[in-house]
């Protein structure tokens, strides 16, 4: 019988774990930590979530797994007293344009049902209140204000719409009514009325004619008329005084009494841009739309149509260039003459195509011959395969020729033009979700008072829903984002904590969360909220799991596992499990980090450079407000500052794109700067970030870095494959010949998962070896090919030691603290922080002019504090060799080391994007307005 106050685990051997036997206790704060490549994601979620999910599917019916196949129990003999499981990793963001931080958090959903209840509704024509009565109120308002006077009573039938309305008086008349109001006039109708079709109109059929008088009769009558109007006109009725012709609506809708436009009572979905009854028409509520960019089909108009200035025309054989020559012949233009001096009608016949089919004469040795044809123009071309849902092919090609544009309907907001005038406070739902969450939480806090009773009574459970949930993103330094930033433009980091927020906001207990690397992107500032969060979840009675290296989240844990004692095959052992007291007293590296045995110093002096500066002035881009920086080379400038300051808008949106533009003749897009100076001064430069090395299983370290190729000429050369011919793509698994062709060489069976994304399997017929049988025979040292490839890279280096085109690479790999990986790893199975440093060694690893500058975000991502040292030694290397390095950056051990630092602030979002301090690092220490130099203090002192 298991202790219901632990996780008892027995026997875990996922990945490089070593049949280990642990107790984790339950209700708890617990931290796994370690090295990089130790063993902690194996045991957190290749042991522990995988078994929970597992158990969970199995709670579906039989019809129900059949679509989620069979998920493989997680190695490990035995796991008791397991909760249900939630993990919220970094990988995991929301690319659909439709998921947003509002729709992640549920906050949006709270803010749809308040505006449906307690809004109110405004004319979009007249920006009037709006009005809406019962049906006796209405008759009651119609007998007050037209006694004894003669009035027409019509239906709003339409109301500013095209067409030409043939059919509609057809069934009018079939009806029984004979008259209507056309665009303000009455006009008796006939099965032949017909309206001009491309003009809005607005039709009213006449109901009734009479002169209301006091008695039953008069009453009955407007009673009848008033209903029969309602039944026709959507709830809406048209009252014309007859001697005046002043007009007047009335509707149990929602009505502007002056223009007539009424709009259906509203429910959640009406401020939906999920739902058809929400979303703009126009863009599907996504808020933008794709057009075709002129200036990528034509990127430089000061060449001609030869030369290449029309970009999808690849050769002169093309049908397209043929249909363009003889455009050219009828408007009199030249294809060798610059595109900007083509005529203007030449020009919107090569774009927009001909009217007309165009018949050219052409004399060819002395024979008249008659062309005529029907050209569509390249704009509409590429349209028209864009929209073909036939080939993925041409669709993807199509694509590279369009921009994503605001929506001009909606203008952004995703939603219908009535959505946006129902008001609280003056203010519609996209106004709000446009605020940053320092605001919206603020306005909140202020609406009650300016609420109605009936308003107040509705609002309060919701408000205080959304409150509970705003002051959560507060907390976690995520107070410059808005609920309309989408999931897809979040970091890692930013992701988790908003996901995190969504299920303190649901308030569940009993559950085990496990969270990877919660911290990342956070200021030190708001660690100790991310971390007050996290007990505060614990203490309404969940378990947490943290796979975490920051210092602060680890001398608060109820409980800290240590794996190790190193990465890879020389990890996956319990090195430590206890609490902070036992942890001191423990000799790990980990606990030599904690009690400062070992610490990674602020060097005693920093480099001033070589003299020469990078400088960037007038940036404007989001929120940066109009900032002048200047950067020392051959230093390590560290770029710091509070979530949301304007750090990778102002290197990564600005001066990276900037200067790579320059550098290389890119189009990378740019915000807002006046001025670069000092760029003669570096040859190249190298962003290195955590984007993912490959995209599918066939990608890994050995393929990414250049190693494979070598290795594959290796194995051609050796006897035995120049007997059978065997050429370097023989051992290729991505051509056919040597590879297994069941899996093509994947090594894993891709399977279709219906509505879940697909998942791999082991290919049951190489096992996995990507390779057939007879490549296989082939061996090196002893080795085959996938041998090769399930060596460690530390082994590799040993065992390709007297090969220096190899050895080069596997030895940069190993340096930057890889050793651990394999050479043919998936590149899918890779954190962003190893995929970062993959990058760092692959440019380590070529010839270096020494004047390169390398910018990196955030690289100490899944770092533990040794494997940071490692790889502050190689940021050392590359700076020694005349480089410089440019880092975004929170982490104090890495701060410390800057020569030269930007602090950009004072907060996130509206209130950040000015410079603090920019200088070199020991004034910094000095400064008292810096947020970042006041941690760096404690650190250092």
């Amino acid at each position: 019988m298991s202790n219901q106050n632990e996780i008892l685990i027995f026997g875990a051997r996922s990945n490089n774990l070593k049949n280990l036997d642990i107790k984790i206790p339950r209700d708890k704060l617990v931290v796994i930590t370690g090295l990089s490549g130790s063993g902690k994601s194996s045991l957190a979620f290749d042991t522990i979530y995988a078994e929970g999910q597992r158990r969970y599917i199995e709670t579906f019916s039989a019809y129900a797994r059949q679509f989620l196949s069979k998920l493989e129990r997680p190695d490990v003999d035995k796991i008791e007293g397991l909760s249900p499981v939630i993990a919220i990793e970094q990988k995991t963001v929301n690319k659909s344009p439709r998921s947003t931080v509002g729709t992640t958090t549920e906050i949006y959903d709270f803010i749809r049902l308040l505006y449906s209840r307690c809004s109110d509704a405004y004319s979009y024509v007249t920006n009037k209140k709006m009005v809406s009565y019962s049906s006796d109120q209405i008759l009651d308002l119609i007998s007050s204000m037209y006694d004894n006077k003669k009035i027409i009573l019509l239906a709003p039938v339409v109301k500013s719409r095209k067409g030409s309305y043939q059919e509609l008086f057809q069934q009018t008349i079939k009806k029984g009514f004979t008259q209507c109001r056309i665009d303000g006039e009455i006009k008796d109708i006939s099965n032949n009325t017909i309206l001009e079709r491309y003009k809005n109109h607005d039709i009213e059929i006449v109901i009734d004619k009479i002169i209301l008088e006091k008695n039953q009769y008069s009453k009955k009558r407007l009673r009848d008329s008033v209903e029969t109007c309602f039944f026709h006109g959507n709830n809406s009725i048209l009252i014309i005084e007859k001697d005046s012709n002043n007009a007047r609506y009335f509707s149990l809708n929602l009505m502007c009494e002056e223009s007539g436009i009424s709009y259906e009572l509203p429910d959640p979905n009406n401020f939906s841009f999920n739902s058809p009854r929400g979303a703009c028409k126009k863009c599907k509520g996504i808020g933008s739309v794709k057009e075709v960019d002129l200036n990528k089909i034509i990127p430089n108009q000061n060449i001609s149509i030869d030369e290449g200035g029309i970009d999808l025309i690849k050769s002169k054989k093309s049908w397209i260039y043929k249909q363009i020559e003889l455009i050219s012949k009828k408007f009199n233009f030249s294809l060798k003459e610059p595109i900007n001096k083509i005529p203007k009608k030449g020009m919107n016949a090569i774009l927009y195509g001909l009217n007309d089919e165009l018949k050219i004469e052409n004399k060819t040795i002395g024979v008249n011959i008659d062309y005529s044809i029907s050209f569509e123009g390249i704009y509409n071309f590429i349209k028209e395969q864009y929209q073909n849902n036939e080939s993925i092919r041409l669709k993807r090609w199509a694509n590279n020729y369009f921009k994503e544009i605001i929506c001009d309907e909606c203008e952004g907001s995703r939603l219908k033009k009535e959505a946006l005038y129902f008001k609280i406070d003056n203010k519609s739902v996209n106004d709000i979700v446009n605020l940053e969450i320092k605001e919206l939480a603020l306005w909140f806090k202020n609406l009650t008072p300016k609420l109605s009773t009936k308003q107040k009574i509705i609002a309060k459970e919701i408000i205080k829903e959304i409150s509970e949930r705003i002051n959560f993103l507060d907390n976690v330094g995520l107070n410059y984002l808005t609920l309309n930033r989408t999931s897809k433009s979040l970091s890692g980091g930013e992701s988790q904590r908003i996901r995190l927020a969504s299920q303190i906001g649901s308030q569940l207990t009993g559950v085990l969360y496990i969270l990877d690397e919660p911290s990342i992107g956070l200021h030190q500032r708001d660690n100790q909220k991310l971390i007050n969060s996290l007990i505060k979840l614990r203490d309404v009675g969940n378990s947490i799991i943290v796979v975490e290296h920051d210092k602060e989240m680890i001398l608060k844990a109820d409980h800290i596992v240590d794996i190790g004692p190193y990465a890879g095959k020389k990890g996956g052992e319990i090195i430590f499990s206890g609490n902070m007291n036992e942890l001191l007293k423990c000799d790990s590296l980990t606990a030599e980090y904690i009690n400062n045995i070992k610490s990674i110093e602020k060097p005693e002096k920093h480099r001033l450079g070589n003299g020469f500066f990078i400088e960037l002035k007038g940036c404007k881009g989001n929120n940066l407000k109009n900032l002048d920086v200047k950067i020392p080379l051959n230093t390590l400038t560290v770029v710091t500052g509070v979530s949301g300051s304007g750090k990778s808008t102002l290197i990564n949106e600005t001066l990276f794109p900037l200067i790579h533009n320059n550098l290389f003749n890119a189009e990378k897009k740019v915000h807002k700067y006046e001025n670069l100076k000092g760029l003669e001064n570096i040859d190249k430069i190298v962003n290195i970030n955590q984007s993912p090395i490959g995209r599918t299983p066939r990608s890994n370290p050995a393929t990414y870095c250049g190693v494979f190729s070598e290795i594959r000429n290796i194995f051609s050369k050796l006897n035995e494959s120049i007997i059978r011919g065997y050429k370097p793509g023989r051992f290729s698994f991505n051509v056919a010949g040597g590879r297994c062709e069941e899996c093509k060489g994947a090594g894993l069976k891709q399977i279709e998962m219906n509505f879940l994304p697909d998942v791999y399997v082991e290919c049951e017929i190489c096992m996995s070896n990507r390779f057939n049988r007879e490549t296989l025979e082939i061996k090196y040292k002893g080795k085959s090919i996938n041998d090769v490839l399930k060596m460690s890279v530390n082994d590799a280096t040993d065992f390709f030691e007297h090969i220096p085109k190899i050895f080069r690479k596997l030895k940069t790999i190993k340096d930057v603290g890889l050793g651990y990986l394999t050479l043919g790893q998936q590149s899918t199975t890779l954190s962003g922080g190893e995929a970062q440093r993959i990058k760092l060694a692959t440019e380590l690893s070529k010839r270096d002019t020494g004047n390169t500058l390398y910018v990196l975000d955030e690289p100490t991502t899944g770092l533990h504090f040794e494997d940071i040292r490692i790889f502050l030694n190689v940021i050392e290397s590359l700076i020694s060799k005349g480089n410089s390095v440019i880092i975004i950056e929170h982490n104090m051990d890495v701060i410390k080391k800057a020569d030269y630092v930007i602090d950009l602030g004072p907060e996130g979002g509206k209130k950040g994007g000015e410079i603090i301090f920019q200088g070199y690092i020991d004034k910094f220490l000095k400064c008292e307005s810096s947020n970042t130099a006041m941690f760096l203090k404690k650190e250092v002192t």
